[in-house]
């Protein structure tokens, strides 16, 4: 009999309780993702996260005392490996550029379809960056400082091909089958990439390659 796949653990992080029940609620009838525990707020998100190893934290951004922002920083801090995943609306569309920037692998609209946020979930945790069309577009509209000159001039050829599949949100799997290489020299040109680039995580590499790459 073949192996089964472990489950995705995510951890539900929001203030509000009925919003967590709802997530826990659709989420438990998925056989690849199982609940691994809720937090109210960013500090018990980063509590959390330590003590359960979750695969993905499906996150929302405004919380009292630690909003979701700051525990994304807090995360990258201590070298979690979860994935991010942002819960947000419409209206904190703006908010998304720092939650990107502070590590976030992507983000879902509060009123998105659940059989599309499973599929998110699903997503980041293969390793793909969930940049949609108009949060690109509202990267590129950002009165943000522009890179030190010359930053990303010593990518070679190679690279910036790895890093234009990075930026379409692709695993380095996908990377390494688009480009014929093995998917151990793909992780190599990452590390690269974010070394040159001087960014902490792909996520940010694909950020960098939408304002820069064109």
């Amino acid at each position: 009999m073949p192996d089964i796949a472990s489950p995705i653990r995510v951890l539900l992080v929001d203030d509000h309780q009925v919003v967590r029940r709802g997530l826990r609620t659709f989420l438990e009838v998925q056989d690849d993702i199982e609940v691994v525990g809720e937090a109210a707020d960013g500090a018990e998100a980063v509590e959390q996260a330590g003590a359960l190893a979750p695969d993905v934290v499906l996150m929302d951004l405004k919380m009292p005392r630690v909003d979701g922002i700051e525990a994304l920083r807090l995360l990258r801090e201590q070298d979690n490996p979860a994935k991010v995943l942002i819960v947000t609306s419409f209206t904190e569309h703006r908010t998304m550029v720092p939650a990107l920037r502070a590590g976030a692998a992507g983000y879902v609209y509060k009123d998105v379809d659940p059989e599309a946020l499973a599929g998110a979930i699903r997503s980041v945790h293969a390793g793909h960056v969930l940049l949609q069309p108009e949060l690109a577009a509202a990267l590129l509209a950002e009165d943000v400082p522009a890179p030190p000159q010359g930053r990303g001039g010593s990518l070679t050829d190679r690279e910036r091909e790895v890093l234009s599949h990075l930026a379409d949100g692709r695993s380095n799997r996908e990377i390494a089958r688009a480009l014929h290489l093995s998917e151990k020299t793909v992780k190599t040109h990452v590390s690269n990439i974010l070394m040159k680039l001087d960014v902490a995580d792909r996520t940010q590499a694909a950020l960098w390659a939408v304002r820069n790459q064109g």
